[in-house]
């Protein structure tokens, strides 16, 4: 994700480790640059983090892509009827 101090960056999704890095995936397929943040011990070894507590990792985008992000992720959240 490029740093740029004028663009506030926004999160999107907060789950397992596994679980935000497919979204992180899925984001990225889709074009947007998209980072993790984790404020346990798991951002040092995300592998060997086995509770991250309430908060979870982190998915980060830049604010500018927040809306399409959102979209791609409540997307996939969603079952097949």
């Amino acid at each position: 994700m490029k740093e740029d101090q004028n663009t506030p960056i926004v999160e999107v999704f907060t789950g397992t480790p596994w679980e935000a890095e497919l979204v992180k995936g899925l984001l990225e397929s889709a074009g947007i640059q998209a980072a993790l943040k984790d404020d346990n011990f798991g951002s040092l070894a995300p592998s060997m983090s086995i509770n991250l507590g309430p908060g979870g990792m982190r998915v980060l985008v830049s604010a500018e892509d927040y809306e399409t992000a959102v979209q791609l992720v409540e997307t996939r959240e969603e079952k097949p009827k």
